[in-house]
């Protein structure tokens, strides 16, 4: 099997990490089960088959991220020393205040061809809203500090709301 490519499509990377945090919070999974817990994690919004599954999963062990061992008919897949130093790094640039990189919210905007992009990003605001409502809801571990958790979102949300009726262009953060 070739080597897969440094640039894959972005599904391929999300599956991709998904797989590396879930096998280090899970110690071994196998590709059905983590296409299952994906369908569970998104409502059923995305169910990726095999042919995205085990290619982002022999990504990571091409990368050495991860190995692979045949259990019966299955190939199960655990992380490696060097999947966890890669977790750790991305996990150590996802931290802070202007983390996990630039906002690309108005060129999502652009490639969805939408007319008016400010209400293509109120559109994704109120998705991760709901979002937010559902995880408190469900989580079993969120509900216990979902009282704080959803103070600290109301108080982020009056703040932005203060930010946007005092000034005619809301001030980027610095």
């Amino acid at each position: 099997m070739p080597p897969p490519s440094p640039r894959r499509p972005l599904p391929g990377r999300v599956l991709g990490l998904y797989a590396l945090a879930t096998l280090d919070r899970e110690g071994s999974v196998y590709g059905y089960s983590l296409a299952e817990r994906i369908a569970t994690r998104t409502d059923g919004a995305w169910r990726p088959g095999p042919g995205a599954i085990y290619p982002a999963l022999q990504g990571l062990v091409a990368r050495g991220a991860a190995r692979e061992k045949k259990v019966g008919v299955r190939r199960v897949y655990s992380i490696t020393p060097r999947g966890h130093a890669l977790l750790r790094r991305i996990r150590d640039n996802m931290v802070g205040p202007r983390s996990g990189g630039p906002d690309l919210s108005l060129l999502w905007a652009e490639i969805a061809g939408t007319p008016d992009p400010g209400r293509f990003m109120l559109q994704r605001l109120r998705r991760q809203l709901d979002a937010l409502d559902v995880f408190l809801a469900r989580e079993p571990d969120a509900r216990l500090g979902s009282g704080l958790l959803r103070d600290e979102a109301v108080a982020e949300l009056t703040r932005a709301v203060q930010r946007l009726t005092t000034s005619p262009a809301s001030p980027r953060r610095s």
